[in-house]
């Protein structure tokens, strides 16, 4: 999920790879004014839901709602299940330079970040939209910003809220007794525990989200990063001379990474290291739920609190199944659908409404949540994320100096 205005470098290696034989071609119905004339127009459609697919549990989630879809809605949801969010951007991307402004293979995706200011700044999406989701108003943009403003980029009610997230870190606490509370305190502790920590490598979002977290803390003033990029390798500098020493200490040498925030689960649960990062606060407690981590995994949040995001559901510009994608965002944000993906037994992922704004039955819904046994009691300060711009800049540089 992530980056800046204009097409990402991976979108635009994409956006080549073709059109032809993936959309479909039949003309769209005319766009809904209102929920209630999308749930006329939605009966019968099928709705083609472009999200990451590396975790199951997520995707056992998205067939829950699917089947829920179907059976209240009658639309279906076939979830079209990506490697990275960019290569749905890529190709919404074709099939407008195509020509194609309508009949589009992508109905539903979930965004945010660089992916998103690249699809605005382009004029790949459709909307403003969320002003026709009755759930819409469950949600608070005033007490939480980020609800509308995704990377310091104002939605303008091109894109639904989702779920929130975090960066957090996980250790399992039978081999470790203080977890590093800081960046430069996890580089005294893999210089102590040689080989005992790793990172996704970027592009992976987890990946880069570390490289932002450590960039944040590193910098005695982050305050550059919530604008475009400017002066790049001096407000870098830090970060870099920081990796350099890190690497030879990690996994492996720092000679080859993981490539994705479940491989790095699936390190530690096979013992290979002590840390693991996720951009889910309840992602352990979920884990171990689903008997993937050991039950003495812990989470914390470090001192200085972490990088903290909301991820969205967009409609392309061209969408062929634009009333049936409104029905299911409006869906994906009710009380139901979102205390079932709070749920850690599900997957964890926080919820975006407000608690004050449900009547009191659905308040005692996620108030019976379970927490989980490795969720942070305290997710300390929320970190903004840098301008989407810093995404592709810092994970080509990362790419250019240390991949293999």
């Amino acid at each position: 999920m992530r980056e800046a205005g204009g097409i990402s470098r991976r979108a635009l290696l994409g956006a080549a790879a073709g059109v032809l034989g993936f959309g479909r071609l039949a003309r769209a119905d005319p766009p809904p004014q209102s929920l209630d004339a999308a749930l006329a127009a939605a009966r019968g459609q099928t709705v083609y839901f472009n999200a990451w697919g590396g975790d199951p549990r997520i995707n056992d989630y998205i067939s829950w709602a699917a089947g829920e879809i179907d059976k209240r809605f009658s639309i279906t949801l076939n979830e079209v299940k990506l490697k990275d969010t960019s290569e749905a951007v890529a190709r919404v991307l074709a099939e407008k330079a195509a020509g194609r402004a309508d009949g589009g293979s992508v109905d539903l995706v979930w965004i945010n970040g660089e992916n998103f200011a690249a699809m605005k700044s382009n004029g790949l999406l459709w909307g403003p939209f969320t002003q026709l989701l009755p759930n819409f108003r469950l949600t608070d943009p005033e007490r939480n910003p980020t609800l509308i403003r995704d990377f310091t980029v104002p939605t303008d009610g091109l894109e639904s809220p989702w779920g929130m997230a975090q960066l957090t870190f996980f250790y399992d606490s039978a081999k470790v007794t203080l977890p590093p509370r800081s960046i430069p305190a996890l580089l005294v502790f893999c210089q102590l525990h040689n080989g005992r920590f790793t990172y996704p490598a970027p592009p992976d979002f987890t990946g880069t989200t570390f490289l932002k977290q450590a960039l944040t803390e590193l910098l005695a003033d982050p305050a550059p990063l919530q604008k475009p990029v400017a002066e790049f390798d001096t407000v870098t500098a830090p970060l870099w001379s920081y990796l350099d020493e890190l690497h030879p200490t990690l996994w492996r040498g720092g000679d080859a990474f993981p490539d994705s925030y479940t491989a790095q689960r699936q390190l530690l649960n096979d013992g290979e290291v002590d840390l693991y990062l996720a951009f889910n606060p309840a992602d352990a407690s979920s884990a171990i739920a689903q008997h993937l981590l050991p039950d003495s995994v812990r989470g914390y949040v470090p001192d200085a609190g972490s990088i903290a995001n909301t991820h969205f559901l967009a409609i392309p510009f061209n969408a062929s199944a634009k009333a049936g994608a409104l029905v299911v965002a409006n869906f994906l944000l009710s009380p139901e659908a979102q205390a079932r993906k709070q749920d850690p037994a599900v997957w964890g992922d926080p919820t975006v409404l407000s608690l004050e704004r449900l009547s009191a039955e659905e308040r005692q819904v996620f108030d019976r949540l379970p927490q989980g046994i490795a969720t942070p009691r305290d997710l300390g300060r929320s970190l903004p994320e840098p301008h989407p711009s810093w995404v592709d800049a810092l994970e080509h540089h990362w790419t250019a100096r240390y991949a293999r």
